[in-house]
């Protein structure tokens, strides 16, 4: 496993702490956006500039030392690519959380997660990745295991209006892994500050007309261990992990593995909050496991089967070629 896809793992395991942790906070579902954005970026700002103010001084106290400049001011169009991103996760997230109001959680999830399957759709002309045999498969048992896993069973029919705003949070996704794609030079700690940053803009540019704006006194009566433990470590330390890992993997990967967030969620709402876990979100939780699974390694083991044969004709080639040439010298020898 390498270490962004590491990272990237570890950043879905603490976004499915996020539905449990917000269960505890007493504030309309656009205020607890508006914080976690508003943490996240504070956090990755001063882990950023701790970051550059120990470059310049070095470890050990000593004089200042010529410092690379940030890449973003480097690739001006790159960080606009983040900035993209970045502004349509905090979109994707406010039209995330209306919808949970209209249609629940489980509805509104599922909707969410269609956006990994229009990332996957448009891989191929957008990235030029090859969609393979073994990845559709794979995809196709995570995206029905998904299903399992959030849907609900209700007696009426879900608002259409939620589930607009469902499919708007799904498109949002979608944007923000193209964009992130999009900045190649632009990585780890800048690159999640960047986006943290854009994505906070976007919210606060939703609240301020709306009213969404949330008073000091407000936070302190709504479970402030939880809100900070939202915007810090979640937020902030999630989005580090997430964006930072984004950029560097391919968007299949990232579009099949995604799945393991909502699974996550649903297990941590078993074990933490006694949530039903019924045999057919047990059932759905192992097609997330295994499509996932399948979609990673018996897709690379075709294409590490795929290389191996191309590497043993290049030798078959190269060893008829010299055979040839010997022959060719044994008859000029005559």
């Amino acid at each position: 496993m390498s270490r962004d896809f590491g990272k990237y793992l570890a950043s879905l395991l603490l976004f499915g702490f996020n539905g449990i942790i917000a269960s505890q906070i007493d504030l309309p579902s656009g205020q607890v956006v508006l914080l976690r954005t508003l943490l996240g970026s504070l956090a990755l700002c001063a882990a950023l500039g701790a970051s550059l103010w120990r470059r310049r001084s070095g470890a050990d106290g000593a004089a200042s030392q010529a410092v690379a400049p940030l890449a973003c001011l480097e690739h001006p169009r790159q960080a606009a690519a983040l900035a993209l991103s970045g502004a349509a996760l905090g979109v994707g997230w406010i039209f995330l959380f209306a919808a949970y109001r209209l249609v629940g959680v489980g509805v509104a999830s599922l909707a969410y997660y269609c956006g990994p399957v229009i990332v996957m759709l448009f891989s191929p002309l957008l990235f030029g990745e090859r969609l393979t045999g073994p990845k559709l498969a794979g995809f196709g048992c995570v995206v029905l295991g998904a299903f399992l896993v959030v849907a609900q069973c209700g007696g009426s029919a879900p608002d259409p209006r939620g589930l607009a705003l469902g499919g708007a949070s799904a498109l949002m996704y979608a944007v923000m892994v193209v964009f992130s794609k999009r900045a190649p030079e632009v990585g780890g700690m800048e690159a999640a500050c960047v986006q943290m940053l854009a994505s906070f803009a976007a919210v606060a540019a939703w609240s301020i007309p709306t009213g969404g704006l949330v008073t000091p006194g407000q936070v302190a009566g709504a479970n402030l261990p939880a809100v900070l433990v939202l915007g810090l470590v979640n937020t902030g330390l999630g989005c580090y992990l997430y964006f930072s890992s984004l950029g560097r993997l391919p968007v299949q990967r990232v579009a099949v593995c995604g799945y393991l967030e909502p699974l996550s969620a649903v297990a941590l709402g078993a074990l933490l909050l006694r949530e039903s876990l019924t045999p057919g979100r047990m059932l759905g939780a192992a097609l997330v496991v295994g499509g996932a699974a399948a979609s990673e390694l018996v897709g690379g083991a075709a294409l590490g089967g795929a290389i191996d044969a191309m590497r043993d004709a290049a030798r078959l080639a190269a060893t008829r070629g010299r055979h040839a040439l010997v022959r060719r010298r044994a008859v000029l020898a005559r």
